[in-house]
Formats: structure tokens, C-alpha cells, sequence
């Protein structure tokens, strides 16, 4: 469920949200998702190390 968004959706609907704030909200979900596809991109033709995995036991 938290994958899906769907505690972050609820959390929203429980106040009013102004179209302005929507809009911040919008635009900085859109640069966390591209900063995302960018660094995953540049691990991936290994321009920066991927993050070390933890082992547990």
C-alpha cells in the first residue's frame, strides 16, 4: 500500500489543499521522480556506484 501512495493520498484528502499548493506539490514530485530516473540512469551506465547492499542475518 505505501508503494501504491495510497497513505500519502489519504493523508492529503484529509485537509484542503489550495491550487497553489498543489501545484508546489506537483512540481516537486516531478523533479523527485526525473532526479530518481536520472540517478538510476547514471548507475546503470556506471557513472556513480551503486548503492551497497546490507546483509542481514
Amino acid at each position: 500500500m505505501q508503494r501504491e501512495g495510497s497513505f500519502r493520498e489519504m493523508k492529503r484528502h484529509v485537509h484542503y489543499e489550495k491550487p497553489s499548493e498543489k501545484r508546489a506539490r506537483q512540481k516537486a514530485e516531478a523533479v523527485r521522480r526525473a532526479r530518481k530516473l536520472a540517478r538510476k540512469r547514471a548507475q546503470r551506465e556506471g557513472l556513480i556506484p551503486a548503492p551497497k547492499k546490507v546483509v542481514t542475518r
